[in-house]
């Protein structure tokens, strides 16, 4: 992955939805896909943030292992799963640096993640990386924005026009998208998070955010290319972000 995230990982939740701020939301959110795993299915989440899906599994009765790039973020996840008395691995590593001692029956790259992979050679070696920890068989789900749409809107800035309050305390998100003119070259995402305290004063964090868009149909390319069968698919031209569900060749 190109960017640590340390910076974002200590406001990270107010970049999150309501629904997906607890390890059970965010289990809900997915229950399509993971109601069909297993009882005491093996699982990764190779981008697991701030830990809220990685403890949801591992509440559900699942092996789970938790990766990040961000060893911030790693670290919030295994304090995550001390706060809930979950037993889960939490490390940090970089998709290419994957490995396992047995096989996992699922494997979740969620979180719109994958885009920080360099460009079409580095996507295709961190899903082979992400294939090469599955059982024959096994499923792996992938998240994304729609970049088409990204793309069709163009560089610019993007404030909230709202603000967000959460236990008593209130921040406005800001995004500033840097678009290259071809889909190969670095494109730039700054994130900023303003933070209003109660006498007025504002802090702010932020980091600049470095991404490689694709379209569906190269996710499905770099999926089979990996070694990998696309399976299901949730995306449509007007939609926002999408799900991939894609299984691990037998042999």
């Amino acid at each position: 992955m190109g960017d640590s995230y340390d910076v974002l990982a200590g406001v990270y939740d107010w970049l999150v939805p309501d629904q997906l701020l607890t390890p059970q939301g965010s289990v809900a959110a997915f229950a399509e896909v993971v109601d069909t795993l297993g009882s005491g299915a093996r699982v990764l989440d190779c981008a697991c943030g701030t830990g809220q899906f990685a403890v949801g599994l591992a509440l559900c009765g699942f092996e789970v292992v938790a990766c990040d790039a961000s060893e911030a973020m790693v670290e919030r996840t295994r304090q995550l799963a001390g706060q809930h008395g979950v037993d889960l691995v939490a490390l940090q590593c970089e998709w290419e640096q994957l490995t396992a001692r047995e096989p996992f029956d699922a494997v979740f790259c969620i979180g719109n993640s994958l885009t920080h992979a360099a460009g079409t050679e580095r996507r295709r070696a961190a899903l082979q990386a992400m294939a090469g920890v599955l059982r024959p068989g096994g499923l792996l789900v992938v998240t994304s924005r729609n970049w088409e749409r990204v793309r069709a809107a163009g560089s610019g800035l993007q404030v909230a026009d709202r603000l967000v309050e959460r236990g008593g305390e209130r921040s406005l998100v800001i995004y500033s998208w840097t678009l290259a003119e071809d889909w190969d070259d670095p494109h730039f995402l700054d994130v900023a998070v303003a933070q209003w305290d109660s006498a007025g004063g504002v802090t702010s964090q932020g980091e600049r955010l470095t991404f490689w868009p694709f379209r569906a149909g190269q996710l499905d390319e770099d999926l089979r290319a990996a070694g990998l069968q696309p399976e299901s698919t949730t995306y449509a031209d007007e939609a926002d972000r999408y799900r991939v569900t894609a299984r691990r060749r037998p042999g």
